[in-house]
C-alpha cells in the first residue's frame, strides 16, 4: 500500500490547488504528467514525533535571473522519517507550505526512494516520510533532486546522516545506477558561490550540455552508482550490495 499525499490536505482524495508563485526548477524536469489520489495516511506525525529523525539537506537547482537568464542556485529541503508500528506501506507527506513541489517532482522523489530502498534491502512499509520545503512562495519542479532525497531517506532509516556541505544531483535508476541530469555547469557555479565542500555528479554525460570546467577549489566526483554516492555522502557502506558502478 502506498500513502502519498501533502500534509494537512483538506481530506481523502482531495488535492489543493499549487498557488501560483516563483519557481525554483530542478534541471531535467520529468516530461510526462501524471495524476495523484490523496489519500488520508494512518498516522498524522509532528515535528515532535517521537523517533523522527529530520536532516536538512542542499539541493543544487537552475532558475533565471530578472533578466530571464538560466542560473544555478543551492536551495534547502527538510526531509523527516520515522518508522511506524505496523506495515501499511511507505507513508509520503509533501508539506504544503512554506513552499511546495509539483506533482511530477513528487513522483520522481517517490520512485528514488522506493529505488534506493529495494536496492538497500530495505522494507519502506513501515517508514512515514515528510518533506518541506522551507522557501516561502516557491514551488519546486523536476527530478534532479531526487537522488538526493532518495539517499537521505536511506541514510535516516539506518541511522546515518549526510555529511554537511555534500551533495548530489541526479536520479536514481532501477538497476541503482544515478541517471543523468541536465545544468550541471550552472549548479556547480552555485556550489563553488555557496562553499559547498563536495559535489557528485552522475557518470552519465547528457550530450547537450556540453562543456563545463570545475570551480577552483569545488570537490566534484562524478558517481555512477548510489553504492558510491551514499559512501561519500555519509562515510558509511550502502546497506545492501549494488554491482553497477562500485
Amino acid at each position: 500500500m502506498l500513502h502519498v499525499k501533502p500534509s494537512g490536505s483538506p481530506g481523502p482524495h482531495s488535492h489543493r490547488a499549487f498557488r501560483p508563485g516563483p519557481f525554483l526548477t530542478l534541471a531535467a524536469c520529468i516530461a510526462f504528467s501524471t495524476s495523484l489520489s490523496w489519500s488520508a495516511a494512518d498516522a498524522q506525525p509532528s515535528g515532535d514525533q517521537p523517533g523522527l529523525r529530520q536532516q536538512v539537506i542542499p539541493i543544487l537547482a537552475t532558475t533565471f535571473d530578472r533578466d530571464r537568464n538560466p542560473v544555478g542556485i543551492v536551495a534547502e529541503l527538510q526531509v523527516g522519517l520515522y518508522r511506524r508500528d505496523d506495515q501499511n506501506g511507505i507513508d509520503l507527506q509533501f508539506q504544503v507550505e512554506p513552499g511546495r513541489f509539483s506533482p511530477t517532482t513528487q513522483v520522481a522523489v517517490l520512485m528514488a526512494i522506493l529505488q534506493a530502498a529495494r536496492v538497500a534491502k530495505l522494507s519502506p512499509d513501515s517508514w512515514t516520510i515528510l518533506l518541506k520545503v522551507p522557501h516561502p512562495g516557491g514551488t519546486v519542479h523536476g527530478n534532479s533532486l531526487s537522488a538526493m532525497v532518495g539517499l537521505t531517506v536511506v541514510a535516516l532509516a539506518e541511522g546515518h546522516s549526510i555529511k554537511p556541505s555534500h551533495v548530489v544531483t541526479g536520479t536514481i535508476e532501477r538497476d541503482g545506477r544515478i541517471g543523468a541530469v541536465t545544468g550541471i555547469a550552472l549548479k556547480l557555479q552555485a556550489a563553488h558561490a555557496r562553499r559547498l565542500g563536495r559535489v557528485l555528479i552522475p557518470e552519465e554525460y547528457v550530450v547537450t550540455e556540453g562543456d563545463w570546467s570545475t570551480p577552483f577549489l569545488l570537490h566534484v566526483s562524478p558517481v555512477g552508482s548510489v553504492t558510491r554516492a551514499y559512501r561519500a555522502l555519509t562515510d558509511h557502506d550502502f546497506p545492501g550490495k549494488h554491482p553497477a558502478g562500485s
